[in-house]
């Protein structure tokens, strides 16, 4: 007999990765777990198939037991390594082009800063937050935000894939749209935003809508933006080859090939040809594009499209974060702004309180109150506030086609979920599949 089929191999191999995985966890009362490996490998007193018929000689096994076994183990198998390993994830929209192309299929390294423990844990198997339309889980039982130990933290230029901070609560209606966006846009009137594409459906932090940006900025860097380049404790980012703005372009008349967007990857969705022009108002194109499209013999000017104060249409104070005109902020020019650290403490003011109110009342569960007197959090005077954990900025590399931290502010710590891993297919709806992002590792910088 080979050792390896040995019982007490086979104990000792799964015995010690459980031991390993337990003490990963840090929940020492899933140890008794070992009982249950040292039955099934060694004693064998319970029989923990129980739907499983005894099958006797001569008969045939029952192939919907069968079935029901295999479906069992594959189900297990697939949320352990949905919770602590890897999740599948879909691009749906063109934020982070040319890093990450609408239709791109990805898997989500969680380990890559550590998994979450579930909060929500009463949901259904391998679905995140909906199933035929409704809520996908029971929120009967919430666990408090832990994360296990994970190969590193949230660095400048990571691609970060997060829970969106702006999620907590969606409309039936709508369930993709910024509840809170579509609340300032009609003069702060909820009751009509609801009464048009509610009712509202308030969800937990694990079971937010996912969203993939860069990382900006960490806790405790301070962020600028201008004409379009983003500026961290003072120095400028670099020229890096994704990202990407829009240009306004000009023809002798004629649009653009089709072969020649398509060497560009421009996102078809996004491309207008205006015959008043002739030419193209907002064409997306990274620098190294936009002086190859310089140089086709129809471009008679190409020139940067940067926004100055006052912000041009659809962005205004409503629609930029922190939502107050006395910051007079566009996308292109845009802070400075300081991205709080856990345990940083800051002077609180009426002047910065835009900044930081929704870290204090949402992310970090305290009440607040402005008074004559001055600010009150959880009924206390408050001058200063010390920040519980680190936050971050997000944004796409498609700098002007990009919904983020610019429009709806800072990302916590808790709200982080893992990194893009490998693009295991990828589908352009008009070009179809994409076979050069087939299995292609994603790469943060």
């Amino acid at each position: 007999m080979k050792f390896y089929r040995n019982k007490w191999f086979k104990f000792a191999l799964w015995g010690t990765a459980y031991l390993l995985w337990v003490i990963w966890l840090g929940n020492y009362w899933w140890l008794l777990g070992l009982l249950v490996i040292f039955d099934l490998y060694i004693t064998k007193k319970v029989k923990w198939a129980f739907w499983r018929r005894k099958e006797k000689k001569g008969n045939i096994s029952d192939s919907l037991l069968d079935w029901l076994d295999a479906i069992i183990f594959a189900t297990v198998a697939a949320m352990i390594i949905k919770i602590f390993w890897f999740e599948a994830f879909t691009i749906p929209s063109s934020s982070m082009e040319k890093t990450l192309f609408t239709g791109d299929y990805l898997f989500v390294s969680k380990v890559a800063y550590g998994p979450k423990i579930p909060q929500t844990p009463l949901s259904v198997p391998l679905v995140h937050n909906t199933i035929a339309g409704k809520e996908s889980y029971s929120t009967l039982i919430q666990n408090k935000y832990r994360r296990l130990r994970g190969f590193g933290k949230v660095k400048r230029e990571d691609i970060v894939v997060f829970a969106f901070p702006n999620g907590d609560t969606v409309l039936k209606g709508a369930p993709q749209a910024d509840y809170y966006q579509l609340v300032r846009l009609n003069n702060n009137n909820r009751d009509a935003v609801i009464s048009m594409l509610g009712p509202i459906v308030v969800r937990p932090k694990d079971k937010k809508d996912n969203y993939v940006k860069r990382c900006i900025a960490i806790g405790g860097d301070s962020l600028q933006i201008i004409n379009g380049v983003a500026f961290v404790n003072g120095e400028k980012e670099g020229d890096h080859p994704y990202l990407q703005s829009t240009y306004k372009v000009i023809t002798t008349g004629n649009p653009l090939s089709d072969n020649v967007l398509s060497e560009l990857s421009v996102n078809v969705d996004e491309v207008v040809f205006d015959a008043s022009l002739p030419g193209y108002s907002d064409l997306p194109l990274s620098k190294e594009d936009a002086e190859r499209v310089s140089r086709i013999a129809i471009v008679k000017e190409i020139k940067e499209n940067i926004d100055i104060y006052p912000a041009d249409y659809p962005d205004s104070p409503t629609m930029l974060f922190p939502f107050s005109s006395n910051f007079k902020w566009t996308k292109d020019n845009y802070g400075p702004i300081w991205i709080p650290k856990e345990g940083s403490t800051i002077e609180l003011t009426l002047e910065n309180l835009p900044l930081y109110e929704r870290i204090i009342t949402s992310y970090e569960d305290n009440s607040l109150e402005v008074k004559e007197d001055g600010i009150y959090i959880n009924g206390v005077l408050a001058v200063n506030y010390t920040f519980k954990q680190n936050y971050y900025w997000m944004m796409g590399d498609n700098r002007h086609n990009s919904l983020d931290s610019r429009y709806w502010g800072f990302v916590p710590e808790d709200h982080i979920v893992g990194t893009p891993y490998i693009i295991w297919f990828s589908k352009d709806k008009y070009r179809g599949i994409r076979w050069n992002r087939i299995l292609k590792v994603v790469r943060n910088s």
